[in-house]
């Protein structure tokens, strides 16, 4: 990683260097471009020989790549939006707004009519009072008219209210399908961060007292230093969905990087642990190959730290804690679970 190089330089960085170091920052490190990732490259490579720059610099030294976790132990804001996801979101809204207005329109128009049918009807029901037989029959033959008027003016209207309700159904479609996105990880297609945090809060708001388990596959990076970064990701989705399989009926979410959670609800320390143990001896019982040449990958393995919920507790404030169990279960040899 070029932190090293870029990070420790002396003096001022001028702007288009700045920017050129920026953007081969955010390529080193797999960050998407968006304005948190391009903040926190920004902070580090504008002043580099400020704290951050040499805190990112040892995390990095001998090529290693940061991890969110690593990122959000700097202070740094995390974000977990899928690219142009905000873009789209966007244009739906505006869609929204114009078929609000579309609605109004179309309700407008129709008020506006209905009040000059009823005047031109009162109008006509006034002469019939006050008029000898031949001015009767004409006022009964607009009267006539008026109404059929308006019969052929209601029927456009449900024409085009009907067309609206159409609109109206598939963009509430793709409202439904861009907030589940928002909420999804787009590799593993498991629930993201966002996501599981509305869970966590959910379950704490309902007097739930959950269990949180953080899960890390050991020795990720040699995956992706071996084999490539297209083999890093096979391997993720496949141990995403070994987890989901086996802790079905609880949320697994991607936290990311090579990071999970399961957020365990309605289940005591017991279960959740056997749960956990479970899908740990189903990851490591899995035997990866290469598609291309069935070349073996060798055993993958999976580390968790399991903790509970306490009183006032935010989703971080426990993830914190599973973390720390995580760590533990790294010192400790790996491929095990530890509860707090």
């Amino acid at each position: 990683m070029a932190v090293g190089s870029s990070a420790r330089m002396r003096g001022a960085v001028a702007p288009q260097q700045l920017f050129a170091r920026i953007g081969q920052f955010l390529v080193e490190q797999r960050l998407e471009p968006d304005p948190a990732n391009y903040a926190f490259a920004h902070a580090t490579l504008a002043h580099p020989d400020g704290p951050l720059a040499r805190a990112v610099s040892a995390l990095t030294d001998g090529g290693v790549r940061l991890t969110l976790r690593d990122i959000e132990s700097l202070g740094a804001e995390v974000s977990t939006d899928r690219p142009g996801l905000a873009a789209r979101a966007d244009g739906l809204v505006a869609q929204t707004q114009m078929q609000v207005e579309g609605f109004e329109d179309v309700v407008q128009g129709l008020q506006a009519d209905t009040r000059d049918f009823g005047r031109d009807l009162a109008a006509s029901a006034a002469a019939i009072r006050h008029t000898d037989a031949a001015g009767e029959r004409l006022a009964i033959e607009e009267i006539a008219r008026l109404t059929a008027a308006m019969a052929e003016r209601v029927a456009v209207v449900e024409g085009q209210l009907a067309q609206a309700t159409r609109e109206a159904a598939d963009l509430r479609d793709k409202l439904e399908e861009a907030r589940d996105n928002a909420r999804r990880d787009p590799l593993t297609d498991l629930p993201n961060r966002r996501a599981f945090e509305e869970a966590f809060d959910a379950v704490v708001a309902a007097g739930g007292a959950p269990w949180l388990a953080v899960c890390d596959i050991d020795h990720f990076k040699s995956v992706n230093d071996r084999f490539g970064h297209a083999v890093g990701d096979r391997v993720l989705k496949a141990i995403g969905a070994a987890l989901a399989d086996t802790c079905e009926g609880h949320l697994v979410a991607r936290y990311g990087g090579e990071e999970f959670v399961v957020l365990f609800a309605g289940i005591d320390a017991g279960c959740a642990r056997a749960t956990l143990e479970r899908a740990r001896t189903a990851v490591e019982a899995k035997r990866y190959k290469l598609r291309e040449s069935d070349e073996p990958l060798g055993a993958v393995t999976l580390s968790a730290g399991l903790a509970p919920a306490q009183h006032g507790d935010s989703a971080r404030a426990v993830f914190q804690r599973a973390d720390a169990l995580l760590y533990k279960a790294k010192a400790d040899g790996r491929n095990c679970v530890r509860v707090g």
